[in-house]
């Protein structure tokens, strides 16, 4: 069986798509497949997806939906649903992964947890400057030559340390939750079902949260790697973020959460109550 399957979600984003993949590409740890969850793309990214095909140990599966307006949690649920493997990796289309990035969710995996990853956001001039050489030679991870490209210090560089033991420390002492984070996350593909998936009842604004506490309410808990697990995240416009989705779906998780529920019925399988 493969060892794990990293979804990648995605929409018309297909030069920030090919920084991902180029990163994935580079991973240290090789038998996973790619799966491109893709909310209704051009056929750019299907021309993307194509070039990066035979790079990869396994095929890249290119799951995709017609554009109906923003529909993340329905083709994640059908991207799980076609993973071959039983241990699924989670991130987007705008976070390039660093080279010890599978490594290090499988070598953290744990039965009744999911992980928890973190990210380093970068500015748009930062953005568009990584190229496929400062991917595969790790200088988009360099701290040193990401101020020389004009970055400010500050101490969140410290996301980027390659120090396993200042990292497992960070881990430990950081005052941000264990959350279930669609940039960087994993978990078993049975925990997943256990709770019928993403909720499509939901649009943007959390929806990767919500999931995450129906699991813990099952009984799944969180475990922090956010030092660990790192990916750069790429600038770009959230257009469909709105004030009403957001409005909706926290009235969804409040009610989720007060009331511990675990399964939902718009999930990966509609037929059940």
């Amino acid at each position: 069986m493969i060892k794990a399957s990293v979804i990648i979600t995605t929409y018309n984003s297909e030069v920030w798509l090919e920084k991902v993949l180029w990163g994935f590409t580079n991973q240290t740890f090789k038998d996973f497949e790619i799966i491109v969850a893709d909310d209704g793309s051009n056929s750019k990214t299907k021309e993307k997806i194509i070039f990066f095909s035979d790079k990869f140990l396994h095929p890249i599966q290119h799951i995709w939906q017609k554009d109906e307006g923003f529909r993340k949690c329905s083709i994640l649920n059908k991207a799980i649903l076609n993973s071959k493997s039983e241990y699924i990796i989670f991130t987007d289309g705008d976070c390039i992964p660093r080279k010890d990035f599978v490594a290090t969710h499988l070598k953290n995996k744990t039965e009744n947890y999911f992980l928890s990853g973190g990210y380093f956001k970068l500015d748009d001039k930062l953005s568009n400057s990584i190229s496929k050489v400062e991917i595969l030679n790790g200088n988009a991870f360099n701290i040193k030559w990401l101020l020389n490209k004009g970055l400010q210090y500050s101490f969140k560089l410290s996301k980027l340390t390659h120090n396993s033991f200042f990292a497992s420390f960070m881990n430990w002492i950081t005052p941000t939750k264990k959350t279930f984070n669609g940039h960087n996350t994993s978990c078993f593909k049975s925990d997943l079902l256990k709770v019928n998936g993403f909720n499509e009842d939901m649009s943007y604004g959390g929806l990767d949260r919500e999931i995450g506490e129906r699991m813990m309410n099952s009984g799944v808990k969180g475990k922090q790697i956010r030092y660990s697990a790192i990916c750069l995240h790429l600038n770009h416009d959230r257009k469909y973020a709105t004030s009403e989705t957001w409005l909706k779906n926290n009235e969804i998780r409040n009610y989720n959460k007060k009331n511990k529920i675990t399964f939902i019925s718009n999930g990966i399988y509609k037929s059940k109550v």
